[in-house]
């Protein structure tokens, strides 16, 4: 009987992990530290990412990552009821009379039938009544919350995608931050921008809310290969970065607040995957991205007519001073999340960097878009 008995206490125990696990998570609307959907969510996506690193192209690895958000969802809820299941049955164990095994074997039916509302089991008798009813409402919230639960996390996921596909008019696909200004420049919409970065700002703020209460949405993936939520906000960052370096005297101030706004959301959500930015890094911090990149950068751009208020040489410190806010952060998101190996995002294991493409302007005046600048960009060729 001892054995039994501290089974239950054990029992109480999962069912206190679970109730916790799945208040901190579903119903508490901040980001809560809890260590039962941690482990899941950093457990599948390992597995989702071993397996993902045995495929030599970045095709294969998108289809097989685009699994790991969904199956860390669906198996969050399996646990969650799987530690009600083994919790209750520990509690029911001392309230079945039978031998050892043979009281287990009817506490996890009773607990089963009770949980997931079967009817298979017979009616409980004594204190057995109250658990198995009990078990029987635990069920019913925890499916239910984890109904209401698809909805909300599909909407953010939405919401977040929305702005992420109307910016590949805007910096191509994959995205780059030069030619987010390059493209601006090219079809004569610069006046856009001030309400571009606004919107970006915006954006960004409702994504340090909705991935840190749910970080999963951080798993899931753009339904186009050459999308992706952290490198679309690279390549936003970046041509800010670049307006205000470049040409200070024109910039809007939106593109300031859109960079404080972008870099406050991704150190917020880092954390929530162990990584743990400086809060405070100095303007003339290092950052991986060379000043020969920075030129191919600059060069995209004058390419498309964009007039520059600094030369190269002297925007670069003040581009850095502002990337060094974000770089380290983006590397590792990026990394973490295998997402598209797009220019000025960060190194992937076995992938070069695919370059944007420029569809052509064509105009009636030139229906063969002769005259556009295409700019130079000496990187790989562009993605099939």
């Amino acid at each position: 009987m001892v054995v039994r008995w501290v089974a239950m206490a054990a029992g109480f125990g999962l069912l206190v992990l679970g109730a916790t696990s799945i208040v901190f998570t579903l119903v508490l609307p901040r980001a809560h530290p809890s260590r039962l959907p941690d482990l899941v969510l950093r457990g599948l996506h390992g597995l989702s990412r071993h397996a993902a690193d045995r495929v030599d192209t970045y095709e294969g690895k998108d289809r097989l990552m685009a699994f790991a958000g969904p199956l860390a969802l669906m198996g969050l809820f399996l646990v969650w009821l799987t530690v009600f299941f083994a919790g209750y049955s520990l509690v029911l164990w001392p309230l079945v009379p039978g031998s050892l095994l043979g009281s287990l074997a009817a506490a996890l039916k009773a607990a089963g039938s009770a949980l997931f509302t079967l009817g298979l089991a017979g009616q409980p008798a004594g204190p057995a009544i109250a658990a198995s009813y009990a078990a029987a409402a635990t069920g019913l919230v925890a499916v239910a919350l984890e109904i209401a639960y698809l909805p909300t996390i599909y909407s953010a996921f939405n919401r977040r995608e929305t702005l992420v596909t109307l910016l590949q008019s805007r910096a191509g696909a994959p995205a780059w931050g030069p030619e987010i200004l390059a493209r601006h420049q090219l079809v004569g919409i610069t006046d856009r921008l001030p309400d571009f970065y606004e919107a970006w700002e915006q954006w960004s703020a409702e994504l340090a809310e909705t991935h840190t209460t749910y970080p999963v949405l951080v798993l899931f993936r753009s339904p186009h290969p050459l999308r992706s939520w952290i490198v679309a906000l690279v390549s936003v960052l970046d041509s800010a970065a670049l307006y205000m370096s470049l040409c200070p005297r024109s910039a809007p101030t939106s593109a300031r607040l859109c960079l404080r706004m972008g870099f406050v959301c991704l150190r917020e959500i880092a954390p929530e995957w162990g990584f743990h930015p400086d809060p405070d890094p100095l303007p003339d911090g290092p950052v991986e991205l060379s000043y020969e990149e920075f030129l191919e950068g600059v060069a995209r751009m004058e390419g498309a007519g964009v007039v520059l208020e600094r030369s190269p040489a002297e925007a670069w410190p003040h581009f850095r001073g502002w990337r060094v806010n974000y770089e380290s952060t983006v590397y590792f998101l990026t990394e973490l999340t295998s997402a598209v190996p797009a220019p000025w995002s960060g190194p992937r294991r076995r992938l070069a960097p695919i370059s944007p493409t420029r569809p052509k302007d064509r105009t009636p005046e030139d229906p063969q878009a002769a005259r556009q600048p295409e700019g130079r960009w000496s990187g790989p060729t562009p993605y099939p």
